[in-house]
């Protein structure tokens, strides 16, 4: 599976981003898919997380209500709205695929793993 992140970049505090992540190699609609960030200095850790069929959703608790996650089976992309954005969202974020259909929130669940696209958020 091979998967190319976008839509990162450098944004006011309180605003938006829409971030997207391509995916290309095997069937798509297999897989739960997850978001995942890592600032500097800190470690990778679990942002937000989608079932194979797009039914079942999760999120880490700092970013419940500000943040979704959504998928198109049928242009196999996964999506992260990111809204009201903090300074402290700042780090490279990548997407994820796992073999676990229903999705997780556990890192060593993920399987392949895109390049990140860095959000950058501005007091």
């Amino acid at each position: 599976v091979q998967l190319q992140a976008s839509g990162g970049g450098l944004v006011q505090a309180g605003g938006s981003l829409r971030l997207s992540c391509a995916a290309s190699g095997r069937t798509f609609s297999n897989y739960g898919m997850g978001w995942f960030r890592q600032a500097p200095g800190k470690e990778r850790e679990f942002v937000a997380g989608i079932s194979a069929s797009g039914g079942r959703t999760n999120y880490a608790d700092f970013v419940k209500g500000r943040f979704t996650i959504s998928r198109d089976n049928y242009k196999n992309t996964v999506y992260l709205q990111m809204n009201s954005l903090k300074p402290e969202d700042t780090a490279v974020y990548s997407c994820a695929v796992t073999l676990y259909t229903g999705g997780s929130s556990r890192v060593d669940r993920y399987d392949y793993w895109g390049q990140g696209t860095l959000v950058t958020v501005s007091s």
